[in-house]
């Protein structure tokens, strides 16, 4: 067994990020191997602090539902788990075939001073990109021939003038941004929750996810696993990538709303009164113009536990706040894409999405934290938040048998399920097994389970 929590900085400081009890950190104990890989940053610390300080708040909310008792025993984190869950979609096989992770027009390209990163995952992303630069087909080859003669800010400013996604490579990391800010108590309990089930403290919770992608999606997969009924809501014109939903639904049910109409947002509203939490994931602005921002929430239902999460901080400079991101992007806008940079130059990436999953995490522990305070929170955090303290050192102690440093088999951390997709070969989740696999997206109805 590798070294108690007490001397693990990163562990302790995401725990003081989340406003936890110091003491509590002396719980935590690392076990096995989990290298995510070699590179400049300490990826592995940031991996394994995140999911520790998620079974910190685990453990607190159970015990306030138990009534106050606080459970002694050692909290174990297995390495490899956390190191598999953390590439959980590069593992996923969907009835056989790998995942479909970056498409042909996202990745790096040289620019005319320096380097752009572009994301053309999503069909309208790609169609943006291309208008923006006025490609002749969306081709790697067109795109690339097009970057070449432009400056990196050039092509940037283009595809978000258009709705399209690029950011040039910086190479200086970004401002110091928050881990996690809470952004308003309102003095309002929430719904007051009984015992719940050994490992599962978030039984009889009702989460809606409004989440897309992979950060906001691996937080509510979280509390679902934990025992939340999760909902997560999209709008019908905006679809989600079937592999992304393949591999983040599990733990929720999904369904379908256009806000625009008066009927759904009748019934969305009707979500949102029996709610107990809301975890958002669209971009700053957006929600508000609807009337649903984390304030319009707190107003209407202060007894809600509001999670938002953004790419850049509500504090990068403007317009970079209100911008839409991704993990690839945060990389190569905050610096640190030129911090993997090979010996070419050409900049590198993370050994994994580091970014999402873990802030995945960190929504997930910070929403159960604010459930044992009893509710009535706004809370906040960014991928470029993550990114701040990633660059800025989770400080973390070798394994003393030096086997965190080792590859790792993630084979047992494997399994195998059925969902609405076909059999999924998949990452467990490092808290547990989920008790099937997803529906596929947009398909369940949009409503509450019974408690």
């Amino acid at each position: 067994m590798t070294i108690g929590g007490e001397r693990d900085g990163g562990t302790a400081q995401a725990w003081e990020a989340l406003g936890g009890a110091p003491e509590l950190v002396e719980r935590v104990r690392f076990e096995g191997a989990g290298n995510l890989g070699e590179g400049p940053l300490p990826v592995r610390e940031l991996a394994r602090a995140t999911v520790a300080a998620c079974g910190l708040a685990a453990g607190e909310l159970g015990a306030v539902r138990a009534g106050g008792a606080t459970d002694a025993r050692p909290l174990v984190v297995h390495e490899a788990a956390v190191a598999t869950a953390f590439v959980s979609e590069r593992h996923l096989r969907v009835a056989g075939r790998p995942a479909v992770t970056f498409a042909p027009l996202s990745g790096f390209w040289p620019a005319a001073d320096g380097w752009v990163r572009t994301h053309a995952n999503y069909p309208h992303h790609e169609a943006a990109l291309v208008r923006a630069l006025g490609l002749p087909a969306p081709t790697p080859e067109a795109l690339r021939a097009a970057v070449a003669g432009r400056t990196a800010v050039e092509v940037q400013e283009l595809a978000y003038g258009a709705g399209g996604l690029a950011v040039a490579v910086a190479w200086r990391y970004g401002d110091p941004q928050p881990l996690v800010e809470t952004v308003r108590a309102t003095g309002q309990r929430g719904r007051v929750l009984g015992a719940a089930p050994p490992g599962r403290p978030v039984t009889g919770v009702r989460v809606l996810d409004l989440t897309r992608v992979i950060a906001g999606p691996v937080a509510t997969r979280t509390l679902g696993l934990l025992g939340a009924d999760v909902l997560r809501i999209d709008p019908p014109g905006l679809p989600e990538a079937d592999d992304a939903y393949a591999d983040t639904g599990f733990g929720k049910r999904s369904a379908l709303l256009d806000l625009a109409r008066a009927a759904d947002r009748a019934v969305f509203e009707g979500l949102l009164a029996g709610a107990d939490v809301v975890v958002t994931g669209y971009r700053p602005g957006a929600l508000e113009r609807h009337g649903f921002g984390a304030g319009d929430l707190l107003e209407r239902w202060p007894g809600l536990v509001v999670a938002e999460l953004c790419a850049w901080g509500w504090r990068a400079p403007q317009p970079w706040a209100g911008r839409r991101g991704f993990d690839s992007l945060v990389q190569a806008g905050y610096g640190i894409a030129a911090a993997c940079a090979g010996p070419d130059g050409t900049p590198g990436v993370l050994p994994a999405q580091a970014l999402d999953h873990g802030t995945g995490y960190l929504v997930a522990a910070g929403v159960m934290r604010a459930l044992a305070g009893g509710g009535g929170r706004g809370l906040r955090f960014s991928l470029a938040g993550t990114g701040s303290w990633l660059v800025r050192g989770p400080a973390g102690t070798p394994a003393e048998d030096g086997g965190g440093a080792a590859p790792y088999a993630a084979e047992p951390w494997l399994r195998g399920t059925g969902s609405g997709y076909g059999e999924l070969r998949h990452a467990a989740s490092p808290f547990g097994e989920w008790a099937g696999g997803p529906s596929r997206w947009g398909t369940d109805p949009a409503v509450w389970l019974p408690r």
